[in-house]
């Protein structure tokens, strides 16, 4: 039986995010809850059962702290507010505030991404470019070093097409290594700033370094991150995964459609994975197109690739008789 509406109040911009274009957003949330949401001014009113009123106020309020930090709201961040006030999931606890806010999934993969960083001592994030994997994975160590919960932050993937030829290079290690990492240092200088990641990076408390130059290594009380793992060699995956020591974590991310070596056979992620998944500690995630938070093309031109790739798995004709 309905109760009489229960009125939020929330700031303007608050108010419209809820709402969203014509309406689109409230209606995703009274789809979603059973619940009939207006926006009268001055903020939203919920009618509805008990339960569904309770569960909408928890993906409003969601939506309504975003818009208060100035951010964008897609329809993708309501659905991700829908999903965790369902399942009761937390939302981005623990991420720092960027340059451009605070940092939260858009994509209802993206929080079950950060949901297993938070719970998992190793994560592997799988996926096309642009579902925010690495930003993701960049965005929670940045967090666990700022609170103290790790000492460093050290950020790893293979070099030049996995065959690590930095000796032709010219300068010192990181001059050689840095053109390689330019997603992970614009990552980082958004969320952590350029004055403060330089300070941290001389202190030693954010190391870059191929793969190779782990070896031999056990990183205690760092978090690791291993990009464009794709291109790592079921050797160097194995040496890299194995280096783990007291008090560190691992997230391993990479498009396993996008290897770079010779021999496909030869990338150690997808071997890594086949291993693993469902071992205690380790846990898996899988982007896809729908992830993509760029530019809307990028999800496009994934899909059509990903269509390409389908129809040429697929056996042709047999022979005519």
């Amino acid at each position: 039986m309905s109760r009489a509406p229960e009125f939020i109040t929330l700031s303007d911009v608050a108010a419209r995010a809820v709402a969203g274009a014509n309406s689109r957003h409230a209606a995703l949330i009274e789809d979603a809850f059973d619940v009939l949401v207006e926006t009268p001014g001055g903020g939203v009113s919920l009618s509805g059962d008990a339960k569904g009123r309770t569960a909408a106020k928890k993906a409003v309020h969601a939506i309504a702290e975003r818009a208060d930090q100035g951010l964008d709201i897609s329809e993708a961040d309501v659905r991700v507010a829908i999903g965790n006030a369902r399942s009761g999931a937390p939302g981005a606890g623990g991420l720092p505030v960027g340059r451009r806010g605070q940092v939260a999934p858009k994509t209802k993969t993206q929080a079950e991404y950060l949901q297993a960083l938070g719970r998992c001592e190793l994560v592997f994030g799988l996926g096309p470019a642009g579902t925010g994997k690495t930003f993701l994975a960049v965005a929670h160590g940045a967090g666990l070093l700022l609170r103290g919960e790790v000492d460093r932050l050290i950020v790893s993937r293979p070099a030049v097409e996995a065959g690590e030829r930095l000796g032709f290079l010219p300068g010192d290690l990181t001059e050689k290594v840095d053109p390689y990492m330019a997603p992970v240092w614009e990552a980082l200088t958004d969320i952590l700033g350029a004055e403060q990641l330089r300070r941290r990076r001389e202190k030693g408390e954010i190391e870059v370094a191929p793969i190779a130059f782990l070896r031999g290594r056990t990183l205690a009380h760092a978090f690791i991150i291993v990009d464009e793992a794709q291109n790592a060699t079921r050797l160097q995956m194995k040496m890299v995964l194995t280096r783990l020591g007291e008090g560190a974590r691992m997230v391993v991310t990479g498009d396993p459609t996008q290897i770079d070596l010779v021999n496909l056979r030869d990338s150690g992620l997808a071997h890594a994975v086949g291993l693993l998944d469902g071992v205690k500690g380790v846990a898996v995630t899988r982007f896809t197109a729908e992830d993509v938070v760029r530019h809307p093309l990028v999800e496009r031109i994934v899909r059509a690739y990903d269509a390409d790739a389908a129809k040429a798995a697929r056996p042709g004709p047999g022979p005519s008789t």
